[in-house]
């Protein structure tokens, strides 16, 4: 019997946890899956997709810079890609339409409040960042019913726009937006979804939203403590967390999406985190 083929489209790819995260869910589950990485050129990341169903792909996930590209090439889009702009996930249906699904907001609702016992509902949440991961997450995270949500960003008119879409769909939720000097804390929960920790630097937001009981999620992951989330815990936030139970958590729901599966997701972080 011959694998099914799926596959992690960006460029650059070959820092990709995905192959490996895709390789231990099959183990476990016992499904077919053989997965690999594809580094996409630039220009033609429409022909790349288009190449790897016609070979007998069956899925693909889709990673920096392709995602808008993504939700743009399919045909048909799931609600949450809709919502979020963006796609990780495309796969054939059976009507061969080219579908776009977005499995990130899932990825880190399940890691906050499933492995690390975040409750979101009624929880005052601030979000750092307008961008395209930010959007990709705000959907599920409202659907948890929080108690308000603070979108804070460097260029207040991109968070102003996009606390504009998501009220339209949660009206009952608080959503409001604002610069990174004025956000006025203390919050629950403090998802930093910047990407300001790759580089070692920290979004200008003041101390005081950081309180005794505050959790903190960085959405960038690192086997060492993220710049961000150091900052939090000089400033007393009670845990903080990084993405990398995000990133598994996200796979899981796009293994499940194509195989009907769905992986038991803390084996497979305790592993990546000891690589």
């Amino acid at each position: 019997m011959t694998n099914d083929l799926y596959a992690v489209v960006g460029n650059p790819i070959s820092h990709s946890k995905s192959p490996r995260i895709h390789s231990l869910f099959a183990q476990q589950t016992g499904e077919a899956v053989e997965y690999t990485a594809i580094q996409a050129p630039l220009d033609d990341f429409a022909g790349t997709v288009r190449h790897f169903f016609e070979r007998g792909g069956k899925g693909l996930n889709v990673t920096v810079p392709f995602k808008e590209q993504a939700w743009t090439l399919a045909g048909h889009r799931t609600h949450r890609a809709e919502l979020a702009g963006a796609a990780n996930t495309l796969y054939l249906d059976q009507e061969n339409r080219l579908v776009a699904d977005n499995t990130d907001g899932v990825g880190i609702v399940r890691d906050l409040r499933d492995n690390h016992g975040v409750s979101l509902s009624g929880a005052r949440l601030l979000i750092l960042g307008a961008g395209g991961a930010v959007r990709g997450v705000l959907g599920p995270l409202l659907d948890e019913q929080p108690g308000g949500l603070v979108i804070a960003n460097r260029t207040v008119t991109r968070a102003e726009a996009l606390a504009r879409l998501f009220a339209r769909e949660n009206r009952a939720i608080p959503l409001s937006a604002c610069g990174f000097e004025q956000v006025a804390g203390p919050f629950d929960v403090v998802i930093n979804g910047t990407s300001a920790s790759l580089k070692g630097d920290l979004p200008p937001v003041p101390a005081d939203v950081i309180g005794a009981n505050t959790v903190v999620y960085d959405m960038m992951y690192s086997l060492q403590t993220t710049t961000f989330n150091q900052w939090a815990l000089d400033h007393g936030a009670r845990r903080v967390f990084d993405g990398l139970g995000m990133l598994v958590e996200q796979a899981a729901e796009s293994f499940c999406v194509w195989r009907g599966v769905h992986p038991e997701t803390s084996t497979v972080i305790e592993e990546l985190r000891t690589d």
